[in-house]
């Protein structure tokens, strides 16, 4: 479940980068410089973020079955009189 939310955010940061691109003049003096650097900055910060939660998410393990459960061995119940 958190591996499709992972992809779903790193394919809607590249839909925002495929429409910001052309938009931003990152060789801009002033506010409007800073503000894409910036952007590009938090937007690689989102792609570096979701990359490495997806590559490096522990693996999910089978289903343990508890060790009494196993070892358990049923003896009859005997009764001498």
């Amino acid at each position: 479940m958190n591996k499709n939310r992972y992809l779903l955010c790193l394919l809607a940061c590249g839909v925002m980068l495929y429409y910001a691109l052309p938009n931003l003049s990152v060789f801009s003096e002033g506010p409007q410089g800073i503000f894409a650097l910036s952007w590009l900055l938090l937007a690689l910060f989102v792609v570096a973020g979701n990359l490495s939660a997806l590559l490096y998410a522990p693996k999910r393990r089978a289903k343990a079955v508890p060790k009494y459960k196993v070892e358990k061995v049923r003896q009859r119940v005997r009764s001498y009189q």
